[in-house]
This record gives C-alpha cells, structure tokens and sequence, in this order.
C-alpha cells in the first residue's frame, strides 16, 4: 500500500481512483461499510482503491477544546486499511493552513489533481472546505464539472448508530463490549511501555505501565480481561488496571498497567497492543496486602479463560 503524506512525491500509474474520503477513527464497522462501496466501485470501473484521510484529527486545530480522544493511532488506521485492500492512502495533514483551503480547491488539489478521481464515496453528512462550506450538492455539482460521481451513504447501525463517538462512549465508560460491537472487534490501545515503581512484580504480578499520547482514548477506571500483543507478534493473555491504585496511593495519576499471563521477558522502551476483552469489576481497596494478591489472582484466572474463549486467532481484521 502507498502512503502519501503532504509534502511527497508520489508517481502513479494511469489509473484513476475510487475514493474514500474520512477521518476514518477507529475504522469501525461504518466506516468498513463505506470501504465495502468503494471497493465495489474500484472493481467496476478498474481503477485504484484509495482513501483521503486527515491526521490530526480536524477538531484538534479548529475547535481543541472540543476536539475527541482519538480511538487508534495513525499507524493502527494505515495498518488497517492495508488489511482491507486498500491501495493508496492520501494522509493530509490538518493544520491551519488546510482547515482555511476553499471547498473548490481541496476537490481540485487533491481529488483530480493528485488522485484523478472517478467515483468518491462519503458518509451523507460529509462537510469539507474553509467553514465546512462543502457538502453532498456541492461536491456532486464539482463531479458534474470534473468528471467523478459522488456516493453518499447513509448511516449504518443496527439498534445505534455506528460512530466513533458511540465508541468513545463506551469505552470511556468502561463499556468496552458495547464498542466492540461497534468496532468489530475488541477496543485495542497500542501504546509504549515505561517503567514503573516495580510494585506489581513485589507482589508476584509484573507489569508493564504504558505511555498513552495526549489525546489517546483510554478506558475508564477498573479491571479489564485483556489480549495483548509483544512485538513479536504473539498474543498473550492479559489482566490490565486502568486506575489510581488507592490501596497505596491518595489521588495518584491515573496509570495503565498491564500484567501479562505467563510472559518472562523486557518490554521496556518497546510497543505493545491491549485489546480490552471485558470489564472485570471496579477499582477497590482491599482490608490487607493479602487480600489484594488473593484479588488479582482471581483476576488473572478470570482474564486467562476470556482469553482461551476470544484468542485473536479467532478474530477477523475488522469485524
């Protein structure tokens, strides 16, 4: 798959494209749905796959105290996308400079100009340009004009809608079974590792405490079943606390720390994904040390059978 950042030069083939124009956080199954449409349209017509993408997410720079957690990273997105067939993805940077290009100049520089569009596909309530002045009529009106078909899609749901901001509700609520079925698949935090106080492994229960970035979405405080996978690409059981620890600390910084069933080995300086399985209870404080152990014992049991029962190797890319 090719990448192409602002900045690039990229040489394609002849081809023109069918494209799909998002954010695409989280690539949940609306998003798959307007991915299955373009890919449709690509085999029709014979021309390339391509997604035009925005990172940072536009908000970030138009409204940053509104702007939302980002579900995955950019590189969890791009993986994604590759999985899915996708050929090219046009990666356009969302600063100040693009939040103020004209409508008629972002179709222009980069749906025909850089892409040579023949069918773009987007969501029915697709904005885009300088105050969000682009819509499903004007950008239907430019097509008319340069020679590409507009498709616009409804929402897809089934009893909610599904939407990156259902999935941040979810997991920002703990519900991280309710955004998977969004998803398609389980909520996974990639993150890298740093190291810790060295309590959990004081107690027989080692973990590696994660580095989430500023605006990455995490899930609400508690005890979560999780899958997580080494930089070895093997995926281990995993029992992870997303909390304070109040059984040793008053008001302390909000950590994730993750404890990986059965693993031996260093994964300091290093990147790993959690998938959250399921939510296993509340934080609590606990009336001895002992009591604790004897808890997160439970824990480790209860997330080493979810995980027997939901092995990645059972999951598809993207639900």
């Amino acid at each position: 798959m090719i990448v192409w950042h602002d900045g690039e030069y990229v040489e394609l083939d002849e081809r023109r494209s069918a494209i799909a124009i998002g954010v695409f956080d989280g690539l949940h199954r609306g998003h798959q749905r307007v991915l299955e449409r373009t890919r449709a349209l690509s085999r029709e017509h014979g021309s390339r796959l391509a997604v035009v993408t925005f990172f940072p997410h536009p908000m970030l720079t138009v409204h940053p105290d509104r702007s939302p957690a980002a579900i995955d990273r950019l590189d969890q997105r791009l993986e994604g996308l590759e999985r899915l067939g996708v050929e090219l993805v046009r990666v356009l940077h969302f600063d100040e400079l693009l939040a103020l290009e004209s409508a008629e100049s972002f179709v222009e520089r980069v749906l025909v100009h850089d892409l040579r569009a023949a069918d773009v596909v987007v969501g029915q309530d697709f904005r885009y340009g300088h105050d969000r002045a682009g819509d499903i009529g004007t950008l239907t009106r430019a097509g008319l004009l340069d020679d590409f078909r507009v498709h616009a899609l409804t929402l897809a749901g089934d009893e909610h809608r599904w939407s990156s901001t259902a999935i941040r509700r979810a997991v920002q609520s703990g519900a991280v079974t309710r955004a998977r079925t969004v998803l398609g698949r389980p909520f996974t935090l990639r993150a890298s590792v740093v190291a810790g106080d060295a309590r959990g492994r004081t107690m027989g229960f080692p973990t590696a405490n994660l580095a989430l970035e500023p605006a990455q979405l995490c899930p609400g405080i508690g005890i979560y079943a999780t899958a997580v996978r080494t930089p070895d690409n093997q995926w281990w059981a995993g029992a992870t606390s997303v909390g304070r620890r109040p059984q040793f600390y008053d008001n302390a910084a909000q950590l994730v720390e993750v404890h990986l069933v059965d693993f031996d080995g260093d994964l300091y300086g290093r990147t790993i994904d959690v998938a959250f399985l399921e939510r296993l209870r509340d934080e609590a404080i606990y009336g001895s040390l002992e009591e604790l152990i004897a808890q997160i014992g439970r824990d480790v049991a209860r997330s080493r059978e979810l995980f027997a029962t939901s092995h990645p190797s059972s999951w598809t890319l993207l639900g």
